[in-house]
């Protein structure tokens, strides 16, 4: 135990070494990279993360309820459960924001300067600013509807005979599981 408290002193204290010798940062390059980071809205990212398991666990929850509670019953659980995942959110959003805010300084942007010159880094910015991009993002949700419509369209003949299959299968097994 000794010996691996020692190691760890000693792999911390060539990190701090390390990260102290790195090369300074000019103060352009450095508002360089702060210009990068706040174009990129990276503080999001803990958002984002979170949005996968919360949405999952509400459509874990009605999936749960359904064919098991009476539908005022089930909507009005569901009202509560998408109630409890929305206060969720906006109780934990600004906590990780906050902390991808300590973060990004220590971590994200010593990358960017490191890795990206000067002339890179505008080149960077001059995408990030780009109104060709700006238009780009603004079709997303547009094309994304309209790619999926169309998938669902061209492979519902398929998929929806699998997807009962599925949903009768899950269901099989959780009366198996919740029937004594």
């Amino acid at each position: 135990m000794r010996k691996i408290k020692h190691q760890l002193a000693l792999l911390t204290l060539s990190a701090a070494c390390l990260h102290a010798y790195a090369a300074p940062v000019s103060p352009s390059k450095q508002a360089l990279v702060d210009h990068v980071l706040k174009l990129w809205n990276i503080d999001n990212i803990g958002q984002s993360m979170l949005q996968v398991p919360v949405a999952d666990a509400v459509q874990q929850a009605r999936a749960m309820l359904q064919g098991r509670a009476a539908p005022d019953k089930r909507d009005a659980a569901m009202n509560d459960i998408v109630g409890e995942a929305k206060q969720f959110m906006n109780e934990a959003t600004p906590i990780t924001r906050a902390s991808a805010d300590k973060l990004i300084p220590t971590t994200i942007a010593p990358m960017l300067a490191e890795r990206y010159t000067e002339e890179e880094l505008k080149q960077l910015i001059a995408i990030l600013e780009s109104p060709v991009k700006k238009k780009f993002e603004a079709m997303l949700p547009e094309m994304q509807k309209t790619l999926g419509e169309g998938v669902a369209a061209d492979t519902r003949p398929v998929i929806d005979p699998k997807l009962q299959g599925l949903k009768e299968k899950i269901g099989l097994r959780l009366r198996a599981a919740v029937t004594p």
